[in-house]
């Protein structure tokens, strides 16, 4: 196998035909042109999800051990992805930050090309989403919160009632 490459969304999706069939699972790019006539599912299958992100059908499927082995055979290289920021973030950053020079790690990040489509993990930092909130974190600090409040209030009964057996005690 020869070296792997970085390749974007847009360089991967005009390989979609079955003289040349690239597949993107797990952020990593397949040629599977050689493999299309072997496929077990059909041709069909491969060809639907040529030059776009296969992940979701690959694993849909449960695809066996030796599947992945030949999968490891077909590595064109690994897929390049870019983070698109929403312009409001960026103008919050270099109105935060005046000199980027001096802090390398906030540099501004490469826009997306056309054409590739939206992952998961591009949201900017300090973003909330939908998901977020349904994931539980917010029930977490709630509980964490109705507890923390409980244990106060117990702790405060307790004292109360030590208190006033003490007053009683000494009567």
């Amino acid at each position: 196998m020869s070296e792997t490459q970085e390749m974007t969304f847009s360089e991967v999706k005009s390989h979609n035909n079955k003289k040349d069939l690239y597949l993107v699972i797990h952020d990593k790019v397949y040629d599977a042109t050689e493999f299309i006539d072997e496929h077990p599912g059909g041709e069909e299958v491969l060809i639907d999800v040529g030059g776009q992100d296969a992940t979701e059908a690959f694993e849909d499927v449960g695809h066996s051990d030796e599947a992945r082995t030949i999968l490891d055979g077909l590595l064109k290289g690994t897929l390049k992805r870019q983070v698109l920021y929403p312009q409001s973030f960026l103008l919050s950053v270099s109105c935060h930050v005046s000199n980027l020079s001096l802090y390398p790690s906030l540099t501004p990040p490469t826009l997306s090309q056309p054409g590739d489509p939206e992952h998961p993990s591009t949201t900017p930092p300090g973003t909330v989403t939908q998901s977020s909130s349904a994931d539980g974190t917010g029930m977490g600090v709630m509980f964490y919160a109705l507890v923390l409040l409980g244990g106060g209030l117990a702790f405060g009964a307790y004292k109360y009632l030590q208190a006033k057996s003490a007053g009683e005690a000494g009567k």
